[in-house]
């Protein structure tokens, strides 16, 4: 939180630095290009404070959502040191690049079945519960911890979000390419116990 405050005053710190050189020299010109470049420079430090971006001519970047999800993931032992076997056919990833919302949605589809598994294999009735109610059910028998529900939640709030209509950049087929075997691996292991 400190780093977050220090970063908040060095940049209001620095615009209104700014601002003062423009008034002593109000004939130096800046133009859209160099603005454009130092913004581009500034970007990674301003990552913590927004979420994404749009520069003139429909440029956007969107901001770190999918892989903040995967260190969360990470810490909480959600991923699998290894992928999935590569001869197990996953269809999210056969499309992924070429419809990332649906490469999502198969991702959400296959979170959901390995959790309907999960709760079979230890003789919870999941009586055609919502995901959400299905983790909590998982939690109360002690399968997942507390870490691994809010994890898994905010996945599918994430997954759900892209199939709903919400943005979806090229990069999350590549996230769910890479992560989401990892993450079924783990959810597997749970099959298994």
């Amino acid at each position: 939180m400190k780093k977050l405050n220090c970063l908040r005053w060095v940049i209001t710190i620095g615009a209104v630095i700014l601002a003062f050189l423009h008034m002593i020299y109000p004939n130096l010109s800046i133009d859209m290009i160099t603005l454009a470049l130092v913004l581009i420079a500034i970007l990674p430090w301003l990552q913590p404070l927004i979420k994404s971006v749009e520069l003139p001519g429909g440029f956007k970047v969107e901001m770190q959502e999918l892989n903040n999800a995967t260190e969360k993931a990470e810490a909480a032992g959600l991923l699998a040191k290894q992928p999935l076997r590569q001869n197990m056919a996953l269809s999210f990833i056969s499309v992924a690049q070429t419809d990332p919302i649906l490469a999502l949605a198969g991702l959400r589809i296959e979170i959901e079945k390995r959790l309907r598994g999960i709760s079979e294999t230890h003789g919870i009735p999941d009586k055609k519960l919502g995901v959400r109610r299905l983790t909590v059910q998982l939690g109360e028998h002690s399968v997942l911890t507390p870490q691994q529900i809010s994890i898994l939640n905010d996945l599918i709030v994430l997954l759900n979000n892209a199939v709903h209509g919400g943005d979806v950049p090229p990069e999350a087929a590549k996230w769910a390419i890479e992560i989401g075997p990892r993450l079924l691996a783990s959810l597997d292991e749970h099959l298994k116990a």
